[in-house]
């Protein structure tokens, strides 16, 4: 287990999106990025998770009121999978790109089959 503090968690995760292609990050639309520390009880190894609705399933009138999009990356489950801050970059910037897929529709089997596991 690595140990990182919030703000060097926070950091990486920054980082992981400032390497995602300024195309792609341009045609995010209605999405936040959160940091927590513990992912959701009934999931305790979970180290991203998208919230929201796919790009690919909004309707026309879809934005109107909604709330953004979350990605919400999980500082423990993460630091204890990993044994370098390196592997800790690592990990964010994949959970990152793996949860950004889901926003853009891509879901959990296509990420495998591209080898994004």
């Amino acid at each position: 287990m690595v140990h990182m503090s919030r703000e060097d968690f926070e950091d990486a995760v920054r980082d992981a999106l400032d390497e995602i292609p300024d195309e792609l990050a341009a045609m995010t639309d209605n999405l936040v990025v959160l940091v927590e520390d513990d992912p959701p009880a009934d999931e305790p190894d979970l180290l991203g998770l998208y919230e929201g609705v796919p790009l690919t399933e909004r309707g026309e009138f879809w934005a109107t009121g909604a709330l953004p999009d979350r990605i919400t990356v999980f500082r423990r489950p993460t630091l204890a999978i990993c044994r370098t801050r390196e592997e800790v970059v690592e990990e964010v910037a994949v959970t990152v790109v793996h949860e950004i897929a889901h926003h853009f529709g891509i879901d959990d089997d296509r990420l495998h089959a591209l080898g994004w596991d």
